[in-house]
């Protein structure tokens, strides 16, 4: 007979975040019992949104609300666009043509058809499933949850989008920075980490050391690690040359561990890029196994994050619950995760990086004072109980009409 895992239930939280707030939540739910939820992606793994979700739909399911998960299908010419369209919202150049347009569409149509959506409550995430509320009668409110960095997007790409969004209930962004002039009303949830998961629970040394022993990851030296999709945007090309740098005060070990997204078609292209760079100390590898990334954020000296762009950086969050210190790129969500010299370190450029890697490195008082106020900046601010409990005061909000009452202030931040 098989033997089920269990499910992680919001009781389970108790123990972090207080027998108050998990009581608070239990009542919130209450009300929303049977509500039926559907979220829509483009990727069952591969980058924090799967991630998220993976979580989030299994919490509230364990709270009484029947939540489902979907992930549209898209052939290359589709995920191609889409991922321009992702660079384009967060700042890059993209040529939008008429082609470009009439393929995203029809694509997404195609789900459309074979996707039937009748939920009392529709959550898209992100730009590759959007122009879905095109083609529904909607039972109930539907909302756009955007996960990038939307501080500059393309002007022209956010007028096509904006008409769009607007037929949405209720809009989603990670910080207030991301703010865009919308009819829509706007919330602001920064995203949280499960506590509970593989990737998050905490390892013993001894499975620590296998999973770095059978990726023959060495430990004699301290490990500097960085782990994300390969992307331009989480620049591992400039994480390369910090670690050069650095080298040249502190011997140490540099890793790179990252996954290519099905939905993005350039990661495959990334990783080759850096091949080249791979050596004895400066380890490359591309592997889906979450326990590996849990073992190397637990046993690094120092994550980095250095991202140019960052909607928000749930490797930042998950290296700080394990207590490490964590470099990050001075941009979007990361600068509410890390508050610079209190729990983390922000950094602008190659040298920076490069300094800090150094300080931290040969700094034990250092690494166990920034990576104590890290883990209770997480403990208190980046959990999923507090996610789940934002959801449930949106999802209370709304009217019969659709129409939002207020917005929601509960649950922090």
């Amino acid at each position: 007979m098989i033997n089920h895992t269990r499910i992680v239930r919001i009781e389970d939280y108790e123990e972090l975040v207080g027998a108050e707030t998990v009581e608070r939540i239990i009542r919130k739910a209450s009300s929303l019992r049977d509500l039926h939820v559907v979220n829509v992606n483009s990727t069952y793994y591969g980058g924090g949104v799967a991630e998220l979700l993976g979580s989030m739909s299994i919490l509230m399911n364990s709270v009484g609300i029947k939540t489902g998960w979907r992930v549209i299908q898209g052939s290359p010419d589709f995920f191609s666009i889409t991922k321009k369209m992702h660079n384009a919202l967060q700042g890059g150049e993209i040529n939008l043509t008429e082609r470009k347009k009439e393929i995203y569409e029809e694509v997404v149509y195609e789900n459309v058809i074979r996707t039937h959506l009748d939920h009392d409550l529709v959550i898209i995430h992100d730009p590759q499933p959007l122009p879905m509320i095109n083609h529904y009668r909607k039972r109930g409110p539907w909302i756009w949850r955007g996960h990038v960095d939307l501080s500059r997007p393309n002007p022209e790409l956010w007028q096509y989008f904006r008409p769009m969004v607007e037929k949405y209930d209720a809009v989603i962004f990670s910080i207030k920075e991301y703010a865009q002039e919308l009819k829509t009303p706007q919330l602001f949830f920064m995203p949280a980490i499960d506590p509970f998961s593989i990737k998050n629970h905490r390892l013993s040394e001894e499975e620590i050391d296998e999973r770095l022993s059978h990726y023959n990851i060495p430990t004699d030296l301290p490990l500097v690690v960085q782990v994300s999709r390969f992307d331009v945007w989480k620049d591992p090309q400039g994480v390369v040359e910090a670690f050069k740098i650095a080298r040249q005060e502190v011997d140490c070990t540099l890793v790179l561990l990252g996954n290519v997204a099905t939905d993005d078609p350039e990661g495959p292209e990334v990783y080759a890029s850096l091949l080249d760079s791979q050596e004895e100390r400066l380890i490359i590898l591309s592997v889906q196994d979450t326990a590996l990334v849990n073992a190397l954020q637990s046993r690094a000296a120092v994550v980095l994050q250095k991202s140019l762009r960052e909607g928000f950086g749930l490797t930042v969050t998950e290296a700080m619950w394990k207590g490490t210190p964590v470099i990050g790129g001075n941009v979007g969500g990361i600068r509410y995760q890390i508050r610079d010299g209190v729990n983390g370190f922000l950094v602008n450029t190659v040298e920076e990086a490069a300094a800090r890697i150094v300080q931290v490195v040969k700094g034990k008082a250092l690494r166990q004072r920034l990576g104590e106020a890290a883990r209770e900046t997480v403990r208190q601010n980046f959990l999923l109980s507090r996610n789940l409990e934002q959801y449930l005061d949106l999802f209370s909000s709304f009217e019969t009409n659709f129409t939002l009452k207020h917005i929601p202030v509960s649950g922090k931040p």
